[in-house]
């Protein structure tokens, strides 16, 4: 499940990713080379100088933040005079007055966001068009402005200016925590990106995120070529998440699973091809046959028009908003650049090597085909998400369900059942109490998500869909993935040293966490494991699963590279891209491990709509799973986490070493594998 983090402070460290354009003309300053040149040789001159290097990275950044608004030359130069700290404590004085201020500020625009998306995020009633302005509002973004305005934003700047991710990776590993924070306080002001620009953005990603909210499917609707109905009643599964998850739920189903499975897959199809008739969507008083693609009310066949590709219209709406941003910022001057060099703080060409050297692996052959001899038949396209290898998968899924819903009734339910949850994972009662009261569980509108507090005193949100009937066993799956990430917001903002130093170091950190919980789900509902062979069995599920959703990442990320080199698409070229990207994808990857080409199945990913290049930190957030799983053995559970995670904001590969003394890498994962499968 997606992480949402709100971001006011558009500050990633980075150097400039090779996917970015250097040739790009910058919308920046008005400041000359001699009026910086000078400013410098003044303040050099001046007593006390300790650190040249600080001054001149200082002086050249604020110059390149500043506009004719800001004021001429001469006052730029007077600013630089009047506003450089030279003395060391007083700049340590500082430091600490901004974080505590900046604590504030991203605090409480945190809770208005949350409070104005309330009506779109949480199941409590119709929602209206009022509601959706509201959502789409970013309320911090005009702060940014103002920053600038009154000038607290060059003077942290010249102060603290940002080192990139090159410069921060040659950090000594003797480092102080508190130099950290201070290279992170330089992160917080890198671009300049008018209001209005970041409005639209913000805008594009909420509407987004309601087009995918409101895409259910009503399954008991559906119709085989027979006329026959194969689901349950009041069965209304959102894209894609819960439709993926009843593919899941179906292997252990021997009288009709596979028969679902096809169905739920062609629905996939046609939604991908966006050839799924636009009145079925979200609606139960239509019956829809999927493999004809026939409709019907009131048991006659009627004429629907096609959706129209408003699923590739959303992507375009993401990318021309993010596109207006790039000129406004230099050093990742593409959504790409942003996205990985930047927040990920991962540049693009590691994350694809990563990815490619995986999924060519040929463990993986052999893992597929160790999975066509337990189902007893060859591999299909869903296939991608076989769940056969966890202990649930031989439990009926009606069993589980009886568990989880006579326990959840509701969400209070839920959070009144997390101290016991924490304590049955090594935490003490107090420790278990501290952190259940620093979390709070609300009824979501779509699967669920977790959102942090960005200030102490404030609760994180684990957002969870329950129906009328109580929380099913998928449901609760992923209740206790999205609870991690809550564990994990909670230590890294109240237990981590410095302010700035709060979260992780990028959003595959907090899912890792979230994958060792949501592994426990059945230790947690009191269910023993009772197949002797698990540990090889998790392997095998582990690496099965990393396959699947770094081919969707992949997907994802070229996607964005075409949409860089064809800007003026349409959405109906934009889906031929999609269609083309995604066999491309799986020709090369994946028909090699099922015997099958052609196939468009890894372009159903929600996230690709609502949450554009988010889905390689999922891979990352497996692969860092699995080596925290292999770390953990034979250690206090609940001790090593919030050490590991009380490091905070660390870059990836330094947060790695001191988590488990090794760099992010597959090569542990395909070792298991092979001793495993041998």
């Amino acid at each position: 499940m997606k992480h949402l983090l709100i971001i006011f402070f558009a500050g990633f460290s980075a150097c400039t990713s090779p996917a970015s354009k250097p040739g790009l003309p910058v919308k920046g300053s008005p400041i000359s080379e001699t009026a910086i040149n000078q400013s410098i040789t003044t303040l050099k001159q001046s007593t006390g100088i300790s650190d040249p290097g600080r001054l001149e990275k200082g002086v050249k950044h604020i110059a390149s933040l500043w506009r004719t608004e800001d004021g001429t030359e001469q006052i730029f130069m007077d600013f630089c005079k009047k506003n450089f700290i030279a003395d060391e404590s007083e700049r340590v004085l500082f430091f600490e007055k901004v974080s505590k201020n900046l604590e504030s500020l991203l605090g409480y625009f945190n809770k208005i966001t949350l409070d104005l998306k309330e009506n779109i995020d949480l199941n409590n009633g119709p929602v209206l068009n009022i509601d959706k302005e509201f959502s789409g509002y970013s309320v911090g973004n005009h702060m940014l402005n103002d920053l600038y305005a009154n000038k607290i934003a060059f003077m942290i700047a010249l102060n603290f200016p940002y080192y990139s991710l090159e410069e921060k990776s040659k950090f000594s590993p003797s480092f102080s925590r508190k130099a950290w924070a201070m290279a992170r306080l330089g992160d917080v002001f890198i671009s300049r990106v008018p209001a209005e620009l970041d409005q639209s953005a913000s805008k594009s990603v909420s509407d987004a995120d309601l087009y995918i909210s409101e895409y259910n499917i009503e399954m008991e609707k559906l119709l085989t070529e027979t006329g026959k109905t194969l689901f349950p009643e009041n069965m209304s599964l959102l894209t894609h998440w819960n439709l993926r998850d009843e593919i899941k739920a179906n292997y252990g189903n021997k009288e009709s699973g596979i028969e679902k499975q096809e169905m739920i897959f062609k629905v996939m199809e046609r939604i991908i091809n966006q050839d799924i008739p636009a009145k079925v969507i979200n609606n139960p008083n239509l019956k829809w046959a999927p493999f004809s693609n026939k409709v019907f009310e009131n048991d006659k066949e009627i004429q629907c028009s096609s959706e129209p590709d408003s699923r590739y219209q959303q992507m375009l709406n993401n990318f021309n908003a993010e596109k207006a941003i790039d000129t406004y910022s230099p050093d990742l001057n593409t959504f790409i650049a942003r996205k990985f060099s930047g927040e990920m703080e991962i540049p693009l060409q590691e994350v694809e090597a990563l990815f490619d050297t995986y999924l060519r692996s040929p463990q993986l052959a052999k893992t597929g085909a160790t999975i066509e001899k337990r189902l007893g038949r060859g591999l299909r396209p869903y296939d991608i998400w076989y769940d056969g290898f966890k202990t649930r998968s031989a439990i009926p899924q009606e069993e589980l369900n009886g568990k989880t819903t006579a326990r959840y009734p509701n969400p209070k339910s839920f959070e009144a059942d997390m101290p016991r949850i924490l304590k049955k994972l090594g935490w003490s009662k107090e420790k278990a109490d501290y952190f259940s009261a620093r979390i709070t569980v609300d009824p979501a509108r779509g699967s669920g998500h977790a959102w942090g507090a960005s200030m102490k005193g404030e609760k994180a949100h684990l957002r969870t869909r329950i129906s009328e009937s109580g929380m099913d066993y998928k449901g609760y799956n992923i209740a206790v993935h999205e609870f991690g990430h809550n564990v994990e917001q909670t230590i890294s903002l109240y237990d981590v040293d410095y302010y700035l130093l709060n979260g992780v170091p990028n959003t595959a950190f907090t899912e890792a966490l979230a994958f060792v919980f949501q592994s426990r789900d059945l230790f947690l509902l009191d269910i023993q494991n009772s197949k002797p062979d698990q540990e090889r069995l998790n392997t095998l599920d582990t690496a099965w699963s990393l396959m699947e959703i770094m081919g969707v990442g992949m997907v994802d990320m070229k996607i964005w590279k075409w949409l860089y080199a064809h800007p003026e698409s349409s959405a109906s070229e934009l889906k031929s891209a999609v269609q083309m990207i995604t066999k491309e994808i799986w020709n090369t990857y994946f028909a090699p491990v099922f015997g099958i080409k052609d196939q468009l199945i890894l372009g159903i990913y929600s996230h690709m709509i609502s949450n554009p290049l988010y889905l390689a930190a999922y891979s990352y957030g497996q692969i860092i799973e699995f080596q925290l799983e292999d770390h953990l053995v034979g250690k206090n559970f609940a001790t090593e986490i919030e050490r590991i995670y009380q490091q905070g904001k660390l870059t990836p590969q330094r947060w790695m070493e001191g988590a488990v003394g090794t760099k992010i890498s597959v090569q542990p994962i395909l070792n298991k594998l092979d001793k495993a499968l041998n």
